[in-house]
């Protein structure tokens, strides 16, 4: 019998490997139906584009009230923030705004500091910068970031609750395009600290990019265009929840060596070779 897996992050322990979000779908009712295809707990949310108004006010039929809180646990982002000052500012208003609505998930933040409109790659230096003010300020940073292993230890060590190397540029559904650095981040980042969570995100296109990513070693999978993107965004959200399944198990198993030549399942004792004569009684 398999236990149950479970794993923490600042406090909150979930069951679920698989962060989804809730953009660009075509409604509600098909976000909805998605996230609860996809088994997640934890969903994340542009507060500033998804949630307030051009003045900063909450708008009408916003896509908090359509997400049960006591199922899912809000994960704010920063999207669309291209310098350190406005993804600060981006969180706390959704700090302030889900504090508000009693949001067990309001101090949370998923840091996102883009270097332009073109690759939506994340800067660096904007990056490093807003997650150290933000710690400062008392936030649990989930950090999206280069694939940059040196990096993603800097933004440990600057008190990021979670590190997210992207696993490819946002929106493309390229997968994984360098296991290497994967594999070289969550070495970095879990050196000394086994338990310390790494959640791979950006760039899945289909369930496969999940369990790749998973068998790699991630704690977790974040995404959004793979699922509301596919052609039928139900299915696709259900087949995104077994593959991380899928890979969590075998990269708790542990593969076998790939190695230059065949090795047979059986043995060959016991069998006649084709170059001896058969012996008939």
């Amino acid at each position: 019998m398999i236990e149950q897996d479970t794993y923490r992050i600042s406090g909150f322990e979930f069951t679920s490997r698989l962060f989804v979000g809730t953009g660009k779908y075509a409604d509600f009712d098909q976000m909805s139906a998605a996230l609860e295809a996809s088994a997640c707990e934890v969903v994340t949310v542009a507060v500033r584009r998804d949630v307030l108004d051009s003045d900063g006010r909450p708008k009408q039929g916003n896509i908090i009230e359509h997400l049960d809180p006591q199922r899912y646990t809000i994960l704010p982002n920063t999207a669309g923030c291209f310098t350190a000052k406005d993804a600060v500012r981006s969180a706390r208003l959704s700090r302030e705004l889900l504090e508000g609505l009693g949001n067990p998930g309001a101090k949370w933040v998923k840091l996102e500091v883009l270097a332009d409109k073109k690759t939506l790659l994340p800067d660096p230096i904007g990056t490093l910068e807003a997650t150290t003010e933000l710690v400062d300020l008392g936030f649990d940073v989930l950090v999206y970031t280069n694939d940059d292993p040196i990096l993603c230890k800097r933004l440990k060590d600057a008190g990021a609750t979670s590190v997210m190397p992207l696993g490819a540029p946002i929106g493309t559904g390229l997968g994984i395009l360098n296991h290497n650095s994967i594999r070289l981040c969550i070495e970095y980042l879990k050196d000394g600290d086994a338990d310390y969570p790494v959640i791979v995100d950006a760039g899945v296109g289909s369930a496969s990019d999940v369990t790749i990513a998973m068998e790699l070693g991630a704690d977790g999978v974040l995404l959004n265009t793979g699922i509301a993107g596919a052609r039928d965004p139900i299915r696709m959200a259900a087949a995104m929840n077994h593959a991380i399944l899928a890979g969590r198990l075998a990269f708790q198993a542990g593969r076998i060596g790939k190695k230059r030549y065949a090795s047979a399942s059986s043995t060959f004792d016991g069998l006649i070779s084709p170059h001896q004569p058969s012996v008939t009684v």
